[in-house]
């Protein structure tokens, strides 16, 4: 039985969002998130002045709101992200910066607001030791809401209380006056970054390869099985013969996809490169440090 509410959302407007999301972005939301569904959209609705959930997905489907799609798949997305979320992938990465030849990509495929994008930019400056080093990372999202937050680079001073004091002294910059407690990233880091729009189930990705590492970290478990199998085919011709592709803590494709081999904890290499022999990474390297800049304010330990 549905929960009293301030709109009219009954079940059935429930499985028409749960169908409409899963047909427009791959996501397949759980039979019991029907109270995660209700409040992220009933503020849209609020905002538009609707009075029940019918009526609102009714002016969606069929078309008299136009932008409304991108508002309704926004809603719907979740974006829990941090800088260096999985410690662990970040040495793998820097080692295989360091021992293939530049210049180097990587697509960043859920860059939600902007932390692990910069967090493999702050990789790419520490192992090539420099801090504009011949690395483009493409960072995209379905969500523009979050992307265009990663794409201004501004977080709270919280958001970087995890990383270590150097690393807030080389690669970010304390704000003041109004911006007191904000910190922005070093432009140096900014510039390695192209954040755009991408649907994983569109049929055309605006990204092409090679890349030297896909991340897609903690996305498939949104995706049912099929979908699955569709981007993980989609991935493995984009990747360089030695590349890497990086999912998240809970995510395991080795009973899904043919095209991918796992090569250690949720990190895979393509089958092909996987035959040829390609070496394991180590995962405690220390990169070096990278020289300090001069006539920016670095934030203070």
């Amino acid at each position: 039985m549905m929960a009293m509410h301030e709109f009219n959302y009954s079940s059935t407007d429930f499985d028409r969002v749960r169908r409409l999301i899963y047909e427009r972005a791959g996501i397949s939301i759980a039979s019991s998130k029907s109270e995660m569904v209700y409040s992220r959209l009933s503020r849209r609705l609020r905002q538009l002045g609707d009075t029940t959930f019918a009526a609102y997905l009714d002016a969606l489907e069929s078309g008299h709101r136009p932008g409304e799609w991108e508002f309704f798949t926004n809603s719907l997305t979740t974006n829990l992200t941090s800088f260096f979320r999985e410690a662990h992938h970040f040495p793998m990465l820097g080692k295989l910066l360091t021992e293939q030849s530049g210049p180097h990509r990587i697509w960043c495929s859920a860059a939600s607001t902007g932390e692990e994008p910069y967090s493999l930019a702050i990789t790419a400056a520490e192992y090539l030791k420099s801090l504009s080093p011949r690395v483009e990372i493409i960072a995209s999202d379905i969500d523009t809401q979050v992307l265009a937050q990663g794409e201004r680079g501004v977080y709270s001073l919280e958001r970087i209380e995890s990383l270590s004091d150097e690393r807030k002294r080389q690669f970010f910059l304390r704000g003041t006056g109004s911006n007191s407690g904000m910190v922005r990233v070093r432009p140096e880091l900014r510039q390695m970054i192209d954040f755009r729009s991408v649907n994983l189930l569109a049929e055309h990705w605006p990204v092409e390869g090679p890349f030297d590492a896909i991340f897609c970290r903690n996305v498939m478990i949104y995706f049912d099985k099929p979908t699955q199998a569709k981007i993980l085919r989609r991935f493995a011709p984009l990747l360089k013969p030695h590349g890497l592709l990086f999912l998240g803590h809970s995510e395991n494709i080795s009973f899904i996809s043919s095209e991918f081999k796992l090569l250690s904890k949720t990190v895979y290499v393509p089958v092909s490169a996987a035959r040829s022999g390609v070496a394991n990474p180590a995962s405690d390297r220390a990169p070096q440090r990278t020289a300090p800049m001069s006539g920016e304010r670095a934030v203070a330990a």
